[in-house]
């Protein structure tokens, strides 16, 4: 299943690059994509995974990184 969301506060493209990467190592993500550009977060979630808790742990992974930047739901 495929997500696109809006992120807010995305301020450098080497963050945008260490989301992708941490995004990606996340259970249930198939594969993830950050564009700095356009403030926008692609992801293809595994079938058998709780979306609801695969997207709480992409939050987790992105404030890590860059703790303004939020998910527009």
């Amino acid at each position: 299943m495929k997500k696109s969301f809006k992120l807010q506060d995305l301020d450098c493209a080497h963050c945008a690059s260490l989301m992708e990467n941490s995004i990606a190592k996340i259970s249930g993500i198939e594969s993830a994509s950050v564009n700095f550009m356009t403030q926008k977060l692609i992801v293809e979630i595994n079938d058998r995974s709780n979306v609801s808790t695969v997207i709480e742990k992409i939050e987790k992974a992105i404030s890590k990184i860059e703790p303004d930047c939020k998910i527009i739901k």
